[in-house]
């Protein structure tokens, strides 16, 4: 059975922290990724995965780990954040960002390294933990995403509107299917990455726009206007809304659906805490679950009174508390 995670004492990140060290490394003949470090530059490594995809790192991803003990590294995936080209869909597949990390991880020069990650991020750090087990010290996830298709299903079709994250959230699902005309609405999907990938750049910008206001209206237990409008911002939207659907309408570039699921065995050997929100509607308990059932050594952590995001107290209480026993 899982753990419930308690309200009490609960723990927060660390404050925050600065680089002490930002780069570049050029990992295609078209891309270029940002990484960068903080913390003890001696000590523990631990790498910090973002969502999305497209998502890019933020600066309180460097806080979920203890900065005297350890050397914790983020990157912006590719076509995000400040890694370039912006929103290029051109090789950027959950493979080359596999292979990017071991990159990354060979040109700073580390053996083995901590995995964590959220959303889209517990997602690759699956991926790269099932090619790369021997290079995987511990793992910490949360808002477990395994891009099923009854995950996507869940939070982008609502089938339309009567179920899922749809039925939940019925006044913001009805901006996201607006730019969709009725007829194409089955596939929902389909329908948006015609729109991103198209030549027009003010229609992109408008479907960019409600995809990513969609996510950003649904992601905390109560609501958060300013991450609302951050999220529907131009400088953000293009990239997130056009990687994700990219990503999706892809179906993860997994050779079946359900692949991380089905190898989770492979990671058996590795010490794993999963945080999951009771109220994740964007990611929901059920994925978390069922990767549990797969993966019996690891801990299920259900925090009671939280949603998705990474900042909800009982989230940041779990994550803070198992990156501390692993040090």
């Amino acid at each position: 059975m899982p753990d419930m995670s308690s309200t009490a004492a609960r723990r927060e990140n660390y404050p925050e922290i600065s680089p002490y060290r930002t780069g570049r490394l050029k990992v295609s003949d078209i891309h270029e990724i940002y990484y960068e470090e903080c913390g003890n530059p001696d000590g523990k490594p631990a790498l910090v995965l973002h969502g999305g995809p497209g998502g890019g790192s933020n600066p309180t991803m460097r806080r979920s780990h203890d900065p005297d003990t350890y050397r914790i590294i983020l990157f912006d995936q590719r076509g995000c954040g400040k890694s370039t080209p912006y929103a290029d869909l051109r090789e950027n597949t959950t493979w080359d960002l596999v292979a990017d990390m071991e990159k990354l991880r060979v040109h700073l020069g580390i053996e083995t390294w901590q995995v964590t990650g959220g959303s889209w991020g517990s997602a690759l750090a699956l991926a790269y933990a099932e090619t790369h087990p021997d290079r995987v010290t511990e793992m910490v996830m949360r808002g477990i995403f395994t891009l099923r298709q009854v995950e996507l299903d869940w939070f982008y079709a609502g089938r339309i509107g009567q179920n899922g994250t749809a039925a939940l959230y019925p006044e913001a699902f009805e901006k996201y299917v607006a730019p969709i005309p009725e007829d194409e609405r089955d596939d929902m999907i389909s329908a948006y990455y015609k729109r991103l990938t198209s030549d027009d750049a003010a229609v992109r910008l408008e479907a960019a726009r409600a995809w990513s206001k969609w996510e950003g209206s649904t992601l905390s237990l109560l609501p958060d206007p300013d991450r609302e409008a951050r999220f529907g911002s131009d400088d953000f939207a293009e990239a997130f809304a056009r990687i994700e659907c990219h990503y999706f309408i892809n179906e993860g570039f997994f050779d079946a659906d359900g692949q991380l699921i089905a190898n989770a065995g492979r990671l058996k050997d590795i010490p794993c805490v999963l945080v999951q929100g009771r109220y994740d509607v964007v990611t929901p308990v059920m994925t978390a679950w069922a990767l549990k059932q797969a993966w019996p050594e690891a801990e299920l952590k259900i925090v009671p009174d939280a949603g998705h995001t990474a900042t909800e107290p009982g989230i940041v209480h779990e994550f803070v508390t198992a990156t501390d026993r692993f040090r």
